[in-house]
């Protein structure tokens, strides 16, 4: 006899449910627990981190009495064991990143590195050569500040902050501005140069090399370990419905 789900008075076939798990976008989500429970299986916890988790979740859901877990646990058709198990996995987690990708931080940081440096620096544009070459050479003369002109004369939104933009990732920016602030030295003032169809005057006001701080340090983990992930969800292909023998 062929088993179905129900949800109230819904019965949905094993058919279905895949096609819903599309249809909600909830397909990469149960692909990625799928391998995030194969990676952890083997990894544990301490007696205190488990403790800790547990408290850290039920005072997340308000679980402050016996009558309130048990009542969560009813409705998320969940036992006391799943509960420790979903309060440790992100520890669980942590722990299986720290482990595979830890000691590939610093290689990792060194080949990211020309993309993490972020730069503050000002920017005019203007479609006319002739104006742009002219308020170049106010600013390279100081007649005027960069700031006020490009409020005055700046043709972007940049104009609202006379023309100073960032903290943002180096490589954030056009490649051309890119290329001229990766060789720049703060304060140097570039003349103008065609960029689609504008003409852009660029100076560096600041470069804000990357640290290898904690902070950096956790974000590199999770960088690669998502891209780890990717390929992961790759590689598993599509949830599918077989048929199996029976017994």
């Amino acid at each position: 006899m062929a088993q179905v789900f129900q949800a109230g008075n819904k019965i949905i076939q094993a058919e279905e449910m895949l096609v819903l798990l599309g249809r909600y976008q909830m397909m990469p989500q149960f692909l990625r627990g799928l391998i995030i429970d194969e990676a952890i299986a083997d990894i544990n916890c301490t007696e205190e981190e488990k403790a800790a988790a547990l408290g850290q979740l039920e005072a997340q859901y308000q679980l402050t009495t016996p009558e309130a877990k048990e009542a969560w646990l009813t409705s998320q058709n969940l036992t006391p064991e799943h509960l420790e198990e979903i309060a440790t996995r992100p520890v669980r987690l942590e722990k299986y990143k720290q482990e595979t990708w830890g000691h590939k931080v610093e290689s990792y940081f060194l080949a990211r590195k020309p993309y993490l440096d972020q730069v503050r620096y000002s920017l005019l544009r203007t479609k006319d050569l002739g104006l742009a070459n002219e308020l170049y050479f106010r600013i390279q003369g100081g007649e005027q500040s960069f700031a006020e002109i490009a409020k005055e004369y700046s043709q972007g939104v940049e104009a609202n902050t006379g023309g100073l933009l960032g903290p943002v990732p180096i490589r954030q920016p056009h490649p051309l501005i890119s290329q001229l602030l990766s060789v720049s030295k703060p304060g140097q003032l570039w003349p103008p140069r065609a960029l689609a169809e504008w003409f852009v005057i660029v100076r560096l006001e600041q470069l804000i090399p990357a640290q290898l701080d904690d902070a950096m340090r956790r974000r590199l983990i999770d960088e690669m370990f998502e891209s780890w992930m990717n390929e992961q969800i790759k590689q598993m292909g599509q949830l599918q419905l077989v048929e199996t023998q029976p017994e």
